[in-house]
């Protein structure tokens, strides 16, 4: 019996082999050869996967962007994108790049006129995606970006401001009744 760190046996290097250039040889799925077979068509089919293998520090930066937490990847509204990308002193400087953000892009209705912007995000409003294809852009998918531009070459990477919204506070129990301090019910010493 092979151990975990020995080689695979020959079939198992053979079905792979075979795998890769036309096909799956294995006509039963349960033997281990057809496991590991399918396992690696699965990895190399995967996109982050495979952007991951380019040694760009973009894909590194995206990568971790994407492993973080909601609060984390904050919203940007497209008034914030066109105000840093877009406006009349760098618009030259960033005309044609694809801009990148790992997170929610909003509308913004205080923007009357927008330009035309190719934008790569995780998700997008409604209303924004509809201003970005109205006015001749792109709303891309990071799937689509990394097809498009694997090592992020020609593009800017943005990101919204973390500590300029206010988090309401999770509280289960409202109301008169779960109010326990003193001072705020007859029952528990005097009100006010």
């Amino acid at each position: 019996m092979a151990t975990a760190d020995s080689t695979p046996p020959a079939a198992d290097s053979a079905c792979i082999e075979k795998h890769d250039s036309t096909g799956c040889c294995c006509d039963v799925p349960k033997t281990r050869a057809a496991k590991r077979c399918s396992r690696i068509q699965k990895r190399k089919a995967d996109i982050f996967l495979r952007k991951g293998r380019t040694d760009s520090k973009f894909n590194a930066t995206v990568l971790r962007r994407l492993m973080m937490s909601k609060i984390n990847r904050p919203p940007m509204s497209l008034s914030k994108i066109v105000a840093t990308a877009a406006n009349k002193h760098s618009s030259k400087a960033h005309e044609g790049k694809t801009i990148v953000l790992v997170g929610t892009v909003t509308d913004d209705n205080r923007l009357l006129e927008l330009p035309k912007l190719s934008i790569a995000a995780l998700r997008y409003t409604n209303t924004a995606r509809a201003r970005i294809v109205a006015a001749g852009g792109e709303a891309l998918t990071i799937d689509q970006l990394a097809m498009r531009a694997p090592t992020g070459a020609n593009t800017l990477l943005l990101r919204g401001p973390k500590n300029a919204r206010e988090a309401k506070p999770y509280v289960e129990s409202k109301g008169r009744k779960f109010e326990r301090a003193r001072g705020r019910r007859r029952s528990k010493g005097f009100k006010v």
